[in-house]
Order: structure tokens, then C-alpha cells, then sequence
């Protein structure tokens, strides 16, 4: 008997409009059933290879729907892992319209492992907020997706690199999507903090969210529960204390945490 997809069980209501795959993703005005079934493991290679791209109808459907595949998680290929060494995940948000005319915007969020080490000494940035407006390296060694070969953000396009901090660093993979919510959630919870600061990029990510979908943006959680969410992120990577809740599971936690960030809208 082979194994269970616990994905199979995932409400079919947060497939809608939703693909995943290392292909350019198709945007459009009509939310279309996803493709197919969302795999159990996403194997990331290193090197000259188009990114993975995740795409939902919103950011809130994003993590909605991430928070809930407990089944699925990203490593790095066979091959990768013969590097011995840690291998960390860099993540691009874009929010996107299917043409000038719509009013719609769609999520997609691509995903590479860092590249960064093989990047020339002379083109590193060491300021995170430099970060935020461009493509990590791993992207100059492939063919760009469609979707971002404009560059810089248009009427139809708006990105934002999320950069390693001391308070949300690159997570290490192999990582679970419940465990990748929270990395994203975090990210956008430290762009908050930088809101009313117009001499820093760190702010992109909130005023992207507040352009293209108020409504999620209004309804962005108290300080302290994005605090929560940041300290649990934290955890996961191992970087603050141990969770003292005995018999309760990283999934668990993740719904605790995740979902007042997003209103239930798919039951």
C-alpha cells in the first residue's frame, strides 16, 4: 500500500488559482483549479536553474494555504547536498496583474537556494536594505521567467527580495510550508517596523501589500502577536529558546499563530 498524500485532504476551495512548478506561471483574471496534486517534497537544486515559483490569488490565500500542507516541504537535491554545507532558501515576492485593464492582483512567490558565496566580492551588498530591489545572484545564472525580466516594478509588477537580518535570517532547508508561513509572515512583520522610515527599502514589502491588497493590510495583526510569530520563527531555526508546551507540535503551533493573521475565508 503506498503512503498517504495528506494533501489529498486539503480543501479544494484553497487549490483555486493556485500552481507551483519551475515554469513560468500563468496570471489570470479567473482563479482556475489547481493542475495536478501539490507534491510532498520540492527538491531545489544549486545552480543554473529556473526558481520555483508558488503562485495564489492573494497573500492571504498564500498562507492559508501553506499553513495547511503539512505534507509538503523544500530540500535540496542529491546533488546539492554534496556540498556539505548549510544551504540556505532566498525567497522573491511578486505581486502581479494579468494585464493593464485588471484590477486584480496575484501572489507569487519564487524560491532558490543562496548563491551567494559564488557572487564576485566586488558586487556584494552588505546593507540589507540594498538588498531588497534586487534579484539574488542565483537568478544571473539563469534564464529569467517572464515574469520578471521588467526589472524594476511597473503598473503590472511589484517585488521585493527578502533579505537575510538578524532578526529574520535565510532559513536553512530542508523546510516545511508551515515552517515557511511563518518565515514569510516574519519577514513582512519586520517590514512593518520600518513602515514610516522613507529612507529605508526595508519598508517595500508592507507598502507593496498596502498598494495591492488593503484589505489584508488593514487587517495586519497588534504588534504583539506579529512579536508571536516572530519568536516562534525563531525557533523553528533555532535561534531562540525552546519551546517550554509539552505535547504540542510544530503544526500545531503554526495554526495557532498563523491564523489570526488570516481571516478564515475558505472554511
Amino acid at each position: 500500500m503506498g503512503a498517504i498524500n495528506v494533501n489529498e485532504f486539503v480543501d479544494k476551495e484553497l487549490l483555486q488559482g493556485v500552481s507551483i512548478g519551475f515554469y513560468d506561471p500563468v496570471v489570470q483574471d479567473q482563479a482556475q483549479p489547481m493542475a495536478g496534486i501539490m507534491p510532498n517534497i520540492i527538491s531545489l537544486p544549486y545552480g543554473k536553474s529556473p526558481p520555483l515559483h508558488l503562485q495564489a490569488t492573494s497573500w492571504r490565500h498564500l498562507l492559508k494555504l501553506m499553513a495547511r500542507l503539512s505534507g509538503t516541504r523544500i530540500e535540496p537535491t542529491a546533488q546539492a547536498t554534496e556540498r556539505n554545507e548549510d544551504l540556505y532558501l532566498r525567497t522573491v515576492i511578486q505581486f502581479v496583474r494579468p494585464h493593464y485593464n485588471s484590477s486584480t492582483w496575484r501572489t507569487v512567490v519564487w524560491f532558490t537556494i543562496d548563491q551567494d558565496a559564488d557572487r564576485p566580492q566586488s558586487r556584494r551588498i552588505i546593507n540589507p536594505s540594498g538588498e531588497v530591489e534586487r534579484l539574488p545572484y542565483s537568478y544571473t545564472q539563469m534564464k529569467l521567467p517572464a515574469l520578471l525580466r521588467d526589472g524594476s516594478d511597473s503598473p503590472l509588477s511589484k517585488t521585493y527580495t527578502i533579505p537575510s537580518t538578524h532578526s529574520v535570517p535565510y532559513p536553512v532547508l530542508p523546510i516545511s510550508f508551515p515552517n515557511l508561513t511563518l518565515y514569510l509572515q516574519a519577514a513582512l512583520d519586520e517590514s512593518r517596523r520600518y513602515l514610516n522610515d522613507s529612507s529605508s527599502g526595508m519598508r517595500k514589502f508592507a507598502k507593496m501589500l498596502e498598494h495591492c491588497f488593503p484589505d489584508e493590510f488593514d487587517g495586519g495583526a497588534r504588534t504583539s502577536e506579529r512579536s508571536r510569530v516572530t519568536g516562534l520563527f525563531k525557533r523553528v531555526i533555532g535561534r531562540g529558546a525552546k519551546s517550554s508546551k509539552k505535547g504540542r507540535g510544530g503544526n500545531e503551533e503554526t495554526y495557532d499563530l498563523v491564523t489570526p493573521f488570516v481571516p478564515d475565508e475558505w472554511g
